[in-house]
C-alpha cells in the first residue's frame, strides 16, 4: 500500500483519519512552510452554541516563511485551560469523554515548545484510542513527487476539506442543529467510541 503523506494538525478532522486509513505507512510533512487559516493549529468542535474553533497561538517568526517544524507555540491567552474548558464542555455528555479524558487532558497541562511535536502526540493518542494500527514518521527533507506516496498535505485547507466530512454518526447536539460535518475526529471518538473506525 502507498505511503499517506499529510501536513501536520491540531485535533485533525474525521477525513485527516480517513486519508490515514486509506493506505499504509504515514509520513507528516514537516519542511513545509508554515501557513495560516489552515488545520496545523485549528481545529473545529461542536458545541451548545454551534460550531467552535479552537486555534492555538504560535509564536511569530522573524521571517517570511518558517517551516513548520521550526513552529513555537505560545502561551499567549491562556489557551490551554480555555481549550481543555472548551472540550470539556461540549463532550462531557457524549458517551465516550468520560472514558477518554484522562488520554487528552495531559496535553492541556503539559508546555510544549514545538507545535508539530504536539500534534503528532495527539494524532497518535487518537489513532490508539480508536485501535487504528499505523507505522508513523516525519519527512526528513521536502517531499517531492515519489510514486510510492499517496500526496494528501493540501487535505487541511479547511476552505476545502469536505473528504469524508459526510457520513452522519450520533451528535450530542444532533438534535439541535443537524449532523455537523467537518468537524475534528475527537468529535466522532468522544460520541462513537469504539465504533471510529467503521465511519472513515
Amino acid at each position: 500500500m502507498e505511503t499517506v503523506l499529510l501536513s501536520s494538525a491540531y485535533l485533525p478532522p474525521v477525513s485527516f483519519f480517513t486519508a490515514m486509513n486509506s493506505g499504509g505507512d504515514v509520513l507528516f510533512e514537516q519542511y513545509d512552510n508554515y501557513c495560516k487559516q489552515t488545520y496545523r493549529n485549528r481545529c473545529r468542535i461542536a458545541t451548545a452554541g454551534g460550531v467552535q474553533t479552537l486555534t492555538i497561538p504560535v509564536v511569530k517568526s522573524d521571517t517570511p516563511k518558517q517551516l513548520m517544524k521550526d513552529v513555537r507555540i505560545s502561551d499567549h491567552g491562556d489557551w490551554r485551560r480555555q481549550h481543555w474548558n472548551a472540550l470539556e464542555s461540549a463532550y462531557m455528555n457524549s458517551p465516550f469523554f468520560m472514558y477518554y479524558q484522562d488520554d487528552f487532558r495531559p496535553f492541556y497541562e503539559k508546555r510544549y515548545e514545538f507545535l508539530m511535536d504536539f500534534n503528532m502526540e495527539l494524532t497518535e493518542v487518537i489513532l490508539n484510542l480508536a485501535g487504528i494500527k499505523k507505522d508513523i514518521a516525519r519527512t526528513d527533507a521536502y517531499m517531492r513527487d515519489a510514486a510510492s506516496i499517496k500526496d494528501l498535505r493540501n487535505l487541511i485547507d479547511p476552505g476545502q476539506e469536505q473528504s469524508g466530512a459526510n457520513h452522519p454518526y450520533w451528535q450530542v447536539f444532533a438534535t439541535k442543529y443537524g449532523f455537523t460535518g467537518g468537524l475534528s475526529a475527537v468529535d466522532l471518538l468522544f460520541n462513537m467510541g469504539p465504533e471510529f473506525p467503521l465511519f472513515l
